[in-house]
């Protein structure tokens, strides 16, 4: 045994490789994609693990390794869910042979995301049980639990770690040598693995008789506690769980009710828990699940307890918690002083950060030759998911919508079809294209869409820890491939132009888009250049004496490198890329360095 002190998706990671896993897959997601990266590093034997292009893909790579008896995990985040819900739903029917666990990482706040859905109400939709970790060290024995679950109830388990609890570090014990375990391998059978109308008649009404087993099951489940004594309890899970105990450590007459199963709800211990209790309050994250699991259970059992929480208002809807929120939140209930462990009364503000997209990254000058193309010209602009979705922010402003990852170019169909008069634009990154991207070029091809398509392609996956992806040439096996092309891609479903520019060339980029403008019908512009962070720069820009002050660099593209100092414009060499866009906008060619000429 030895000791590692590892972030929270590090723990979920090495938990399941010491369940014996054979295969994990997924597709990158904040805050879930260190699991994956750690599985790659740490796992011995035959271990399987790959990027997937997308959630959905995912979910069915791991669902057939599952039906031959091996132990799969698959890892997303929770907008990720969403686009593996079609399998999942499917599975919870047709259920599995080897442990199936789905990390679906929640994000509060939200932090990084598009959404604060909450993965436990999933799991009631989807009819699967659901755990839900307080702290790294738990996760990392809890995964190992889900596991266990999965195979005796034969059905996949989510698994739901949120931010604070994938983002957190503790130090994990584990075996210096982990390996799968040994698999029976796929026995065929239709009757159980091909999913007709009747098969899923007949499992539904297994799974409503199965799930209260299980509930009951979860009862006796060690992750699920209770300490103290009293008329007043708190319910809580999660990371919550972490901040009520924090307060509560110095009220022993108050009951702490931990539940790491929300779903299905173990209500015999619930009960025991509720037992002479008058009031109870509960601190969750996002849906009031445990809240209305509680009222339900009082109200069949007229149990004389008053339950506050989401529902009540004593806690607020929406947004995560924090140790200061849930210890406001206990002064109340309990009608005692808030308390604070340090006094930050003197401490200053933290500096705001606004979002904005790095200096010299590539996707600014795409942007900007596109907006310089279009001036006086009516046009849309569709966005993505990604690191270009900052493109909204000013001075670019050339994101007017970005609804879910591939929906910019679906979108970008729709405003043509209501607007023939208008130039109609989709942005997509090259790992959202892979991801999600092409059944909508082939929507607009098919549908006869007139639009143009601007692929950013910075060969990686930037905005979630540059992980590969088919276009870059690597897999997390550490293999070379041949690197899946775009260009190809798009010939061959049959888009009419195709060109491909370096967007930190704004003429060459400025022409492109205006020819592809010309062009009636689907037409694309690949925008290719890699991303800064994984191609470092050897010179600098420098602003010369004959710099008029006009200030136009930084109006027009907003470059974070691009400053001003006791009144005068000049860059900052701790930013500075030397990409040159800054050099081809200047009217005076005040800027020189390692610029496009």
């Amino acid at each position: 045994m030895r000791k590692e002190y590892v972030m929270g998706n590090g723990a979920i990671a090495l938990g399941a490789l010491e369940a014996g896993i054979h295969l994990v897959s997924g597709y990158p997601g904040t805050p879930s994609s260190e699991i994956i990266e750690t599985i790659g590093k740490y796992r011995q034997g035959n271990v399987h693990v790959e990027w997937s292009v997308n959630e959905k893909a995912a979910m069915e790579v791991a669902a057939s390794a599952s039906y031959s008896g091996a132990r799969t995990l698959v890892t997303m985040k929770q907008v990720g869910l969403n686009v593996a819900s079609d399998p999942l739903m499917s599975l919870a029917y047709v259920g599995i042979k080897g442990g199936m666990v789905v990390v679906s990482a929640d994000d509060p706040g939200p932090i990084s995301s598009q959404t604060e859905q909450d993965t436990r109400m999933f799991a009631s939709f989807c009819r699967i049980p659901v755990f839900d970790p307080s702290s790294p060290e738990e996760a990392f024995t809890m995964i190992q639990d889900a596991f266990d679950y999965s195979e005796k109830y034969h059905t996949p388990v989510l698994f739901r770690p949120t931010t604070r609890v994938c983002h957190a570090y503790a130090s994990i014990e584990i075996n210096e040598t982990t390996a799968p375990r040994p698999y029976e391998g796929f026995v065929k059978d239709s009757k159980k693995w091909v999913i007709f109308p009747r098969l899923s008649f007949l499992n539904h009404a297994m799974i409503e008789k199965r799930n209260p087993e299980i509930g009951r099951d979860f009862s006796s489940y060690s992750g699920n506690t209770v300490s103290g004594t009293g008329k007043k309890a708190v319910f809580t899970g999660g990371i919550s769980y972490s901040y009520v105990k924090e307060y509560l450590k110095d009220y022993p007459d108050v009951k702490l009710c931990k539940i790491s199963t929300p779903y299905p709800f173990p209500e015999q211990f619930a009960l025991s828990c509720l037992q002479g209790v008058e009031e109870v309050l509960c601190i969750e994250e996002l849906s009031p699940f445990l809240e209305s699991e509680l009222l339900k259970i009082a109200g069949r059992h007229n149990l004389p307890v008053k339950i506050y929480g989401k529902l009540t208002g004593h806690v607020r809807a929406s947004g995560e918690n924090s140790a200061d929120y849930a210890a406001g939140i206990l002064s109340e209930f309990l009608g005692t002083a808030a308390k604070k462990d340090v006094d930050l009364s003197a401490a200053p503000e933290l500096p705001l950060r606004p979002p904005v997209l790095c200096a010299g990254c590539p996707h600014r000058a795409s942007f900007y030759a596109v907006k310089k193309a279009m001036e006086g010209k009516k046009s849309y602009f569709c966005g993505d998911i990604g690191c270009y979705t900052l493109g909204n922010a000013m001075p670019l402003d050339m994101v007017d919508t970005c609804l879910c990852m591939g929906a910019g170019i679906t979108m970008a169909q729709g405003f043509h079809w209501m607007d023939p008069d208008s130039t109609c634009f989709a942005f997509v990154g090259d790992s959202t294209f892979f991801a999600s991207g092409m059944t909508g070029v082939a929507n607009a091809i098919y549908n006869e869409a007139d639009m143009i398509l601007c692929v950013l392609d910075n060969a990686t996956t930037a905005m979630t820890g540059h992980q590969p992806h088919p276009g870059t040439g690597k897999n997390m096996m550490g293999h070379i491939v041949d690197k899946v092309s775009i260009e190809k891609i798009l010939a061959g479903m049959g888009v009419q132009k195709i060109l491909t520019v370096d967007p930190l060339n704004l003429r060459e980029s400025v022409n492109a888009v205006q020819e592809c403008a010309a062009i009636k019908g689907v037409k694309a512009i690949i925008f290719k250049s890699p991303c800064i962070a994984i191609s470092k720069p050897e010179k600098q820009m420098a602003v010369s004496d004959k710099c008029i002050q006009c200030k136009k660099c930084i109006r027009e593209i907003g470059c974070p490198a691009l400053i001003t100092a006791d009144g005068k414009v000049c860059i900052d060499k701790g930013l500075c890329t030397g990409c040159g866009l800054c050099s081809q906008i200047c009217p005076v060619n005040a800027i020189g360095g390692d610029c496009n000429e």
